[in-house]
């Protein structure tokens, strides 16, 4: 008997899925990212999934997913400011019909990263502007794509902030305070109207954001500014949000700064919460670094760390999703994987923090469905096209796709944690 309790842990519905974006897989020449690159100019078609895609969904079906999240890439469907891409539409209506036909629940992001560049041009997300675009983008896509419950509206927007308007290191490459919290409002404004133009035509969706969260722990436990400024990212990183969304107002303070409130139009506009989750950081005070922070990677656990120089720690997977929990909704892991060359660490990996989610339930958390990240190969920003996060090997040469230990193993767990 309790042998079929472990079993059945996990909810009927619960979907087990896999995550991708268009422009990591597929790229555009009319985004801003296009050109931002150097590396994309060697290979902009990326994987060649825009042509491929057909032979890329059959892989869900292999894996034996029962979702899939996937992004629209708006520059394809507006390259220009006054022209939509019906085709480009229907090629994204033939990707939720082929999943349909698939029994897999389809996940739209509306905005992963990408922008088209003449939005990034005359509209950048600190302008006012940019509500009206990308909202006309939205009503578009949800009046005329059929057969999507699930909608996110954007993918990680603290990334975009702090990577477009702090660090610079990602478009528009802005280091400007004032600019990144007029973006912050103007995105979440953008989530708040998105949610009701959604629901306006699709009453019964689950509309979310998908929210990058990360444990922070202090470089040295003794020095108290490094303890501040653990205090000060896991605030403002993973818990302003969502206090933002119970009350309407973001309350940013960043490091050695005053704190500033925003009021922002998205008090329970949340149907379920996204949760990306990679990794644990520790910060660094450093006088000479930007905000006097310094970001470092150390394997305490003995886990390892990834390709990319992140370090695995299941155990933080929990805490963020009690962090989530406050919010008192359904809770998606919409993102969770591993950069590695090595298809046995993407076993371990996922193995790992699998256990975590079914001990996270068994706890009473309200976890619905969990994401690996990612399908296949895939340009990884500005890491380029070596990071390896795939459940299937891409050969950039040829294009070629071979699955992995970890793509089996994948289809091994849903199999025997699933209660379908």
């Amino acid at each position: 008997m309790k042998e079929q309790k472990q079993k059945n842990i996990f909810p009927m519905d619960f979907q087990w899925g896999v995550a991708t974006s268009a422009f990591q897989l597929e790229g555009s020449p009319a985004a801003d990212w296009a050109t931002w690159d150097p590396v994309l100019a060697g290979n902009p078609a990326i994987t060649g999934h825009y042509g491929r895609f057909r032979e890329d969904l059959k892989l869900l079906k292999e894996l034996g997913v029962n979702a899939y999240r996937f992004s629209i890439e708006w520059s394809r469907i507006q390259p220009r400011e006054d022209t939509w891409d019906h085709g480009a539409i229907s090629h994204y209506q033939e990707i939720i019909d082929i999943l349909r036909g698939y029994n897999i629940e389809p996940m739209i992001t509306l905005h992963h990263f990408t922008n088209p560049r003449w939005f990034a041009e005359r509209y950048p997300w600190h302008r006012s502007k940019s509500i009206e675009k990308f909202l006309r983008f939205t009503e578009m896509m949800v009046s005329t794509l059929k057969g999507v419950r699930y909608w996110i509206t954007f993918n990680e927007p603290y990334v975009i902030l702090i990577g477009g308007y702090l660090e610079g290191c990602t478009p528009p490459g802005e280091q400007d305070v004032p600019h990144s919290l007029l973006a912050l409002k103007n995105i979440f404004t953008c989530h708040g109207k998105a949610y009701d133009i959604i629901h306006r035509y699709v009453p019964d969706a689950q509309v979310s954001i998908a929210h990058n969260m990360s444990v922070f722990a202090p470089w040295k436990k003794w020095n108290p500014l490094d303890r501040l400024l653990k205090k000060s990212a896991n605030y403002f990183y993973n818990h302003s949000i969502i206090t933002a969304f119970q009350t309407g107002i973001f309350i940013v303070k960043f490091p050695f700064s005053r704190a500033v409130e925003i009021e922002v139009p998205i008090k329970g506009k949340l149907d379920f919460f996204g949760v990306n989750y990679y990794t644990r950081i520790h910060l660094r005070f450093n006088p000479f670094k930007k905000m006097g922070v310094e970001l470092r990677h150390l394997d305490i656990d003995g886990h390892g760390l990834t390709n990319i120089g992140w370090e695995v720690h299941p155990r933080g997977l929990a805490k963020v999703l009690r962090y989530a929990s406050r919010l008192n909704l359904p809770i998606m892991i919409t993102e969770n994987g591993i950069a590695s060359h090595d298809s046995q660490e993407k076993v371990k990996y996922m193995k790992k923090h699998i256990d975590v989610i079914e001990k996270c339930l068994r706890d009473g958390l309200n976890i619905r469905g969990y994401f690996y990240w990612t399908l296949i190969d895939n340009y990884e920003w500005l890491l380029g096209f070596d990071a390896r996060f795939g459940l299937y090997h891409v050969d950039f040469e040829t294009l070629k796709r071979s699955p992995t230990a970890a793509a089996s193993y994948y289809t091994y767990l849903i199999q025997s944690r699933s209660s379908l």
